[in-house]
């Protein structure tokens, strides 16, 4: 990444855009503001959107045409209406219509294809079967949890298969009865180079976040797979991102789609304030963060780090200075992974620390700050980074740390 030179602030006088101040010292020291602007190329520039997201629903979720049990569960998770692409996803998915949504991380974009799809299920009688393919673990735990709480008292059953846990206890999950089956491109193609799964049997086929299974070298599993559902009748793919390499493979798995798009560029949530904390020479790079989270704000906070060696050192460090730390990289295992998270989501750890490729997929509500210990190596990064905060219309704040 090229690095951009933070220049000191204009005088009082000269007029300032918001988006363009930063402040070195966030810990709430009024006389150690130190306020700075920062080039325009850089990420936290580049990132802020052009206009902000002021969609209006035009029905509330207890006026959807779904099954009534399905309503009561969307309350139950206390949605009042839907948000944009869930509104603009529904009735293409509902048809059976292809469809491409390209939408930002905290959009509701899970909730958008699981809704029509259960629907689907019930009016025709579960007749079909639904694949439904992340790039990660985590990513798929949770559509498995979005799926079951749609589905409470439906009697509509998924498994959900992902590397990590004993394939043995998927292959004898496959004797039970489901609808809908969720999971990893490594998995699922070992299940079913085993002769365990039939590709045959799905319908439908659901590729979320595809533009990090490409990212993530899955592109060639995910082909292979595709090749695989003769009988495959609709194709729904999300992704964040788009370029030309996608946008071919998109169009060779999607056939006359109804396409949504939602952002513009390389967007981060108007919901995100973003600032940078210059280090002066000399200043303690790590002083400074436990400093920052000492500060009774920072609720529920997630801090990337580009290496697993040094996540583990961050979490070891603020452990040494009393904070509630833990973290997630490669070389945790699944179930070390599951319960880091669950106790982050219920708040019994304060701080989270993770690499990029850790953390993708994740869906943490009431996220109040990110940091980013280390500036991220590309603006997509950076922008997947500050999308943990800021999500389902709250505000969040998100802080790159410069220099040092």
């Amino acid at each position: 990444m090229n690095r951009t030179s933070v220049h000191h602030s204009p005088k009082k006088s000269e007029s300032r855009s918001p988006r363009a101040q930063f402040r070195t010292n966030p810990t709430g020291k009024k006389k150690q503001n130190r306020f700075k602007t920062i080039d325009p190329v850089h990420f936290a520039k580049k990132s802020n959107p052009e206009v902000a997201n002021s969609y209006v629903a035009s029905m509330m979720i207890k006026d959807m045409p779904v099954d009534s049990s399905i309503i009561e569960n969307l309350l139950r998770k206390k949605y009042s209406h839907p948000t944009e692409i869930q509104e603009k996803a529904f009735e293409a998915i509902l048809k059976g219509s292809d469809f491409l949504g390209l939408a930002k991380t905290g959009t509701g974009k899970t909730a958008a294809f699981l809704v029509p799809l259960v629907q689907n299920l019930l009016s025709n009688n579960a007749s079909h079967q639904i694949l439904i393919i992340t790039p990660t673990r985590e990513l798929a735990l949770q559509i498995e949890e979005e799926y079951k709480s749609i589905t409470l008292g439906l009697k509509l059953f998924c498994h959900c298969f992902i590397g990590g846990t004993p394939v043995e206890a998927d292959i004898r999950k496959l004797r039970l009865p489901a609808q809908v089956i969720i999971g990893t491109p490594g998995r699922i193609a070992d299940l079913v180079m085993q002769r365990k799964l039939n590709m045959q049997l799905f319908s439908v086929l659901v590729l979320d976040e595809f533009d990090r299974l490409l990212d993530m070298g899955f592109s060639r599993d995910v082909m292979e797979l595709v090749g695989k559902m003769t009988h495959r009748k609709q194709t729904i793919l999300f992704s964040a991102t788009e370029d030309a390499t996608q946008r071919n493979l998109m169009n060779s798995l999607l056939k006359h789609p109804v396409e949504v798009k939602l952002y513009t560029g390389h967007a981060a949530s108007d919901l995100v304030d973003q600032e940078i904390v210059a280090l002066k020479p000399g200043e303690n790079k790590m002083d400074v963060l436990i400093k920052m989270l000492q500060d009774k704000a920072f609720i529920k906070v997630m801090v990337f780090a580009e290496t697993k060696h040094l996540v583990k050192r961050l979490t070891a460090r603020l452990k040494m200075s009393g904070i509630r730390a833990d973290d997630i990289h490669g070389n945790k295992s699944q179930n070390q992974r599951i319960r880091t998270l669950d106790a982050f989501k219920m708040k019994k750890i304060q701080v989270l620390v993770a690499t990029d490729v850790a953390s993708r997929g994740l869906d943490i509500t009431d996220v109040s700050h990110v940091i980013n210990f280390q500036e991220p190596k590309n603006l997509d990064s950076y922008v997947h980074r500050i999308g943990r905060t800021g999500r389902a219309g709250k505000s969040g704040k998100a802080y790159t740390f410069i220099g040092g």
